[in-house]
């Protein structure tokens, strides 16, 4: 049965899954005023030979996404997404170890890089898919800093090692695109998806 949000805004309660454990994610979804159940998929993150990021980060959300509804929810509408940065034809996901993530950082230090956000919605055996693509300019960061953000426990499960909603803002000295992409679900392209599949965000019917 539908219900209201805080906001007043009519959700329809259950029906939504979020396929991941980001809480960023689900702070975006629940200011949209949606009602949804959330569990973190294990897949194989994995670039494959060749893969551009893109495609990388689309197939990812994609393949969560199915691993959710293979989990018994294939009978609800299931929302994954997937973020990558790239830099020339690097990839970076999520940091393995402080070496990994403080070489990121110095990888990324004083660069113009893309973060890429795919995002998956899988209902009743239909997918949809979209990508989001922005562009973001770090300021020079130095070795201690970099070894100063990674002992605040921030980096450890950021894509490129570092989140622009957090610390890792002050490095961010532009960005080009969509914020909430970068942070890991971008709202606009989540919201047609969405509307698609039956589920109205704010008003979107996914036209």
């Amino acid at each position: 049965m539908p219900d209201l949000a805080d906001n007043g805004q009519i959700v329809i309660h259950d029906r939504l899954h979020l396929a991941s454990a980001s809480p960023r994610r689900r702070e975006l979804l629940h200011a949209l005023g949606l009602v949804f159940t959330a569990a973190a998929e294990d897949v194989d993150e994995s670039r494959r030979p060749g893969e551009d990021a893109g495609t990388m980060a689309v197939r990812l959300a994609v393949a969560k996404a199915h691993a959710a509804a293979a989990d018994g929810r294939s009978d609800k509408v299931i929302l994954a997404a997937d973020t990558v940065v790239t830099l020339g034809d690097d990839v970076f996901g999520k940091p393995q170890s402080r070496d990994d993530a403080l070489n990121m950082l110095d990888v990324l230090s004083g660069t113009t890089h893309r973060v890429l956000t795919g995002v998956a919605v899988v209902h009743r055996g239909e997918v949809r898919s979209a990508v989001s693509e922005s562009v973001v300019r770090f300021r020079e960061i130095s070795p201690d800093e970099a070894s100063l953000y990674w002992q605040s426990g921030e980096p450890r499960d950021k894509a490129g090692a570092y989140a622009i909603q957090g610390k890792g803002g002050i490095f961010v000295a532009a960005i080009s695109g969509s914020y909430s992409g970068i942070v890991g679900l971008p709202v606009f392209e989540t919201a047609q998806l969405l509307g698609q599949a039956g589920i109205e965000v704010l008003g979107s019917t996914g036209n």
